[in-house]
């Protein structure tokens, strides 16, 4: 079973709670937005600490490290079956000016031509509610989990 690990930052601005997403990129998710959206993450070897892997994918997505007193959330599973472990830290990340690895793919699809692009194309600061509509609909429960975890401290 495929597994990913990731990253849920977020901060206070101006009182008010907001979480960072980023947007796969690519031609497949180019017009998708609502339901699009995605926590930091990628996939790990069973044998690989997830939340170390979580950590090296936040990097490779955003070319930004993260670092913080990281709060593991309830594992979700995607539509696909992956399973996602996710863990919430505070922290402010720069999300005009993110850097993510590429990889190629072919496209159109059969057409034996390969493009490259990049993991995630933009990313953004969401309030709750705008992240509730934005990110993948398996991936809500992150969000609130780390609601109701911030109400109780």
């Amino acid at each position: 079973m495929k597994q990913s690990a990731g990253i849920l930052v977020y901060r206070h601005e101006h009182k008010e709670l907001q979480v960072f997403l980023v947007h796969p990129g690519g031609p497949f998710w180019a017009k998708k937005d609502n339901g699009a959206w995605s926590v930091p993450k990628g996939e790990f070897l069973s044998d690989e600490d997830p939340l170390a892997a979580a950590k090296r994918e936040f990097k490779e997505e955003t070319g930004q490290p993260i670092n913080g007193e990281f709060k593991q959330l309830t594992p979700v599973r995607l539509a696909s079956g992956k399973i996602v472990h996710c863990w919430a830290v505070e922290g402010d990340v720069d999300a005009d000016n993110i850097v993510s690895n590429v990889f190629d793919i072919e496209w159109p699809p059969r057409s034996g031509k390969k493009i490259s692009i990049p993991e995630v194309d933009r990313a953004e600061w969401f309030d709750m509610e705008t992240a509730k509509l934005k990110i993948n609909k398996a991936q809500v429960g992150f969000i609130v989990e780390l609601i109701s975890f911030l109400n109780e401290i």
